[in-house]
């Protein structure tokens, strides 16, 4: 135990000349304070140095009086430059601890150097001369400990060093001066490391304590920061929650009302969430919000034309608040980009979910002078995209109250039209994309009134929807469409876009097929046209009135597929035989490696299901190029034509057939 003792304490004893590596944070605070106290050490050392030097040039040699205190003092004026440049570095803790231990290694040569110059210099001075090299010995190495308080190894081995042959010198002369100079130094240094040990101590203390603070005040501030998040922040999304929302309007629109300058608030409504929850349940719709969150907040963080504080106010809406003096272009911009991103497919588990999403914007000063009315004004500027505009961005302006009166006027007129004489039909070709023969023709509906000029399908249709007039004029339509077919070659096809009122009615779908049997065309030869939008109307209605075409010969094509709100589980439950991908994957699909993948992959998914591909929107030779390599069947777009009165239809086969090298034989069936 006497031996195990003594090694403990000799380790203890060896601890206190070297630098601890176990507290950074201690070594991190020696190092900063001892880089302040460097310049004043070697002060000290070099002006003492040059004092006895200059003393003792009469009567010492050369070397001793110049050379060697030259070396030393440049040594000391070194190590003070680099120590000086310390100060504006930013050090790691391994570095602080090696520049550390570096120095306490470099106290003993420094300090056995000058002791042992001191020493050769004593013999050649008078007594006064030799009190000056005792007075310098002792003076400077209380200096040097005051200087190295905050590295205590240091100040130990300079203690050592100068101190013990200080004192066996000194008593080795026999002279009762020296020998009381000796003991008094011996004392005063007994004293200083006392002070020393107890410094150290006291410093080590309040590091300690100064992390602990800090580290208390962290804790206390997360803890408000948490309390403050919890209370504004959404549970499901981790978005800003509703409350937050309000409390940055409130700030922001009195920061706008004092600058002067326009503010936005925005609102977005996610069209199609209900019927995901309805069909796969609360478990898959609230990871549908989450993600929907997550991209419209990726959006809002990379728009770089205006801050936009984004927040969760409820069920499937959000909230937006766009400071910075947003234009009417700004927020047009934000929206797309908004509408873009949310509209990707959803893949959650074996569900594959769209959605799209309405915004309604509301500018101040320009549509309200204060916050609540502002976002009253954003809410009814929504509630006209949701009705009119499903999956656009609208911004509130004082001619929306206008527009959504002149919405009662087309109700009111398309309630007297006469259908026969004011409904155009215009027909686009449906290309195979290997041939680039038409295999077919969509039939789109344009609308004549006498009083309203041309009025484009996006108007009158969900006009007739909300009157009721859809279904006789999906019937007179459907006529003369057929009636227009028939006179086309055997082999071309023509495809007919039925409505979520058409094929959801209660009585079925008895009108369109007594239709058809009267129309003297080949059911065959016919395809029906069905959004996502009208299957996840009533899906149970929808599957029974596409069966039933089915069983007739009838073809049917799920359309604008990738922007409704149907899942993968609904199309592999319906008898179909094309899907059409909607146009806005089209645009891009040559610069955006998203639209190409997702191409890609509802190509792939028709391949596995055998159901053919239709893609709509194709402008350009490059775009046809890469959907053919992504195995697309057929295409349709302005690439190939516009769409075109029945009458040029003749025309335009002749055209494709010398294109492709064939006669006219066919084209020459069809009456001018």
């Amino acid at each position: 135990m006497r031996i195990a003792d003594l090694k403990s304490h000799l380790a203890a004893a060896a601890g206190l000349f070297r630098v601890p590596a176990d507290n950074p944070d201690l070594t991190r605070a020696q190092f900063d304070a001892f880089s302040k106290q460097v310049p004043l050490l070697y002060f000290i050392l070099i002006t003492n140095t040059l004092a006895v030097a200059y003393t003792y040039v009469p009567v010492a040699p050369f070397w001793l009086t110049v050379v060697v205190p030259g070396v030393l003092t440049a040594l000391a004026a070194l190590r003070t430059f680099w120590w000086l440049r310390q100060r504006h570095l930013v050090r790691s803790d391994a570095d602080i601890l090696r520049n550390l231990r570096a120095t306490n290694w470099l106290a003993l040569p420094i300090g056995a150097g000058f002791t042992a110059w001191s020493f050769a210099l004593f013999p050649y001075g008078d007594p006064f001369a030799k009190g000056q090299v005792a007075f310098y010995m002792a003076v400077t190495v209380i200096g040097c400990i005051f200087s190295l308080m905050h590295l205590r190894s240091a100040a130990l081995i300079v203690t050592l060093i100068v101190d013990v042959p200080y004192v066996l010198y000194f008593f080795s002369t026999g002279e009762p001066t020296l020998k009381a100079i000796a003991v008094n130094n011996l004392l005063v240094s007994g004293a200083m490391v006392t002070v020393l040990f107890i410094y150290y101590r006291d410093f080590a203390d309040l590091v300690s304590s100064r992390k602990s603070l800090i580290a208390q005040q962290a804790a206390t501030q997360a803890l408000s920061d948490e309390n403050f998040r919890l209370a504004n922040l959404d549970s499901l999304t981790e978005l800003p929650n509703r409350r937050r929302f309000f409390a940055e309007l409130s700030s922001a629109f009195g920061e706008a009302e004092r600058r002067g300058i326009r503010l936005a608030v925005g609102i977005i409504d996610l069209d199609g969430f209900k019927p995901i929850n309805d069909n796969y349940g609360h478990s898959v719709g609230d990871r549908v919000l989450i993600e929907a969150g997550r991209r419209i907040r990726d959006v809002c963080e990379g728009f770089a034309a205006n801050r936009v504080a984004f927040t969760r106010l409820g069920g499937d809406e959000f909230g937006l608040v766009v400071c910075g003096d947003p234009t009417d272009e700004d927020l047009a911009e934000l929206g797309r980009r908004i509408g873009e991103r949310v509209k990707l497919p959803y893949q959650i588990d074996t569900a594959h979910t769209a959605l799209s999403c309405s915004v309604g914007f509301a500018l101040f000063p320009n549509s309200a002078t204060d916050a609540e009315a502002l976002y009253e004004c954003a809410d009814y500027a929504l509630y006209h995209a949701k009705r009119q505009m499903r999956g656009r961005t609208v911004i509130f302006s004082s001619e929306l109250e206008a527009e959504i009166r002149s919405r009662g006027v087309i109700e009111n007129l398309l309630r007297t039209s006469d259908f026969a004489t004011e409904m155009d039909l215009v027909f686009q070709p449906i290309v195979d994309a290997m041939s680039e023969r038409t295999n077919g023709f969509e039939v789109l509906s344009r609308w004549n009134s006498p009083r309203l000029g041309l009025v484009s399908p996006a108007d009158f249709i969900p006009a007739a929807e909300r009157i009721g007039l859809i279904r006789p004029l999906t019937q007179a339509l459907l006529v003369r469409a057929l009636a227009a077919a028939k006179g086309w070659p055997d082999d071309i096809r023509v495809s007919f876009n039925l409505s979520a009122h058409d094929v959801c009615a209660s009585d079925g779908i008895l009108p369109l097929i007594a239709i058809i049997n009267a129309s003297g065309v080949a059911p065959r030869r016919i395809d029906f046209e069905i959004t996502e939008t009208a299957v996840t109307f009533d899906f149970v209605r929808a599957q029974q009135a596409i069966a039933t075409l089915k069983a007739m010969g009838c073809g049917i094509s799920l359309d604008d597929f990738g922007t409704g709100y149907s899942s993968l589980s609904h199309v592999h439950r319906l008898p179909l035989d094309k899907i059409k991908i909607d146009r806005s994957f089209v645009a891009d699909v040559n610069e955006n490696p998203v639209s190409h993948k997702i191409i890609k992959s509802l190509t792939g998914l028709c391949a596995d299901m055998e159901i053919a591909c239709v893609v709509e929107g194709v402008e350009t030779r490059a775009q046809l190029d890469s959907l053919r390599r992504l195995g697309c069947d057929f295409i349709q777009g302005y690439y190939f034509a516009k769409p075109m009165p029945g009458h040029a239809i003749a025309d335009y086969l002749t055209v494709e057939a010398k294109r492709l090298g064939e006669g006219a034989k066919d084209a020459a069936k069809i009456p001018a």
